[in-house]
């Protein structure tokens, strides 16, 4: 293997920390306040969305015009002090890899280089691919994993994906590459190996020796 992808939310920090909530608060104050739509009607809108295009985004720029850069900017806008902090060991972890190493996620590149500092781990990846990679199409369609290997400059067959998203991991396991889940749910077939967190990596790299 020559390199590994990680996922940022949820997937180097725990989800119990609860970074993701706040941002979907945000999501729910964009689509009342900024686009208009009843409240009653956020959560069935949210769930169709994520049905379809696997993101909300996706579906408020298809169906309601929005300009995803001010989407983004809202969305992101959360407060991540008192939530995230230094992980020096994750860092070392992350160091002590022999692989080259990027960030690939559905966020913004404003919210990564946010939450890569909180975390102490600036500097630690190679680059970060967020959700612009591939005009807004998030992960799991295929294309922007495409696109990041192109830029990455290496096959699938090399390469690894880090995710707390099983259905991220799928896509990741349909173009040939190893997959990693991190977080305590049950792993699909399409798993390869699974860690408690993403501090745990570096132990199951023998997988593919």
């Amino acid at each position: 293997m020559e390199c590994i992808l990680f996922d940022l939310d949820n997937t180097l920090y725990s989800a119990g920390l609860e970074v993701f909530r706040l941002i979907d608060r945000r999501i729910n104050g964009y689509m009342i306040e900024v686009v208009g739509i009843p409240q009653d009607e956020v959560d069935d809108l949210r769930r169709s969305y994520w049905k379809s295009y696997g993101v909300t985004m996706q579906g408020l720029m298809r169906h309601h015009g929005v300009d995803p850069e001010d989407y983004l900017s809202y969305v992101h806008d959360v407060n991540l002090e008192g939530l995230l902090r230094p992980d020096p060991e994750l860092l070392q972890s992350l160091q002590s890899l022999p692989l080259r190493k990027a960030v690939f996620t559905n966020s913004s590149l404003d919210h990564s280089e946010r939450v890569l500092a909180a975390l102490g781990l600036s500097g630690a990846f190679e680059e970060i691919f967020d959700i612009r990679v591939a005009g807004y199409l998030p992960k799991p369609y295929p294309e922007p994993y495409h696109v990041v290997l192109d830029r990455m400059g290496v096959s699938a067959c090399r390469c690894i994906m880090v995710d707390d998203a099983q259905e991220n991991l799928r896509t990741a396991k349909d173009l040939g590459m190893g997959t990693i889940l991190v977080g305590e749910k049950a792993p699909e077939p399409w798993i390869d190996v699974a860690v408690p967190e993403a501090v745990g990596v570096p132990r199951v790299l023998g997988y593919w020796a």
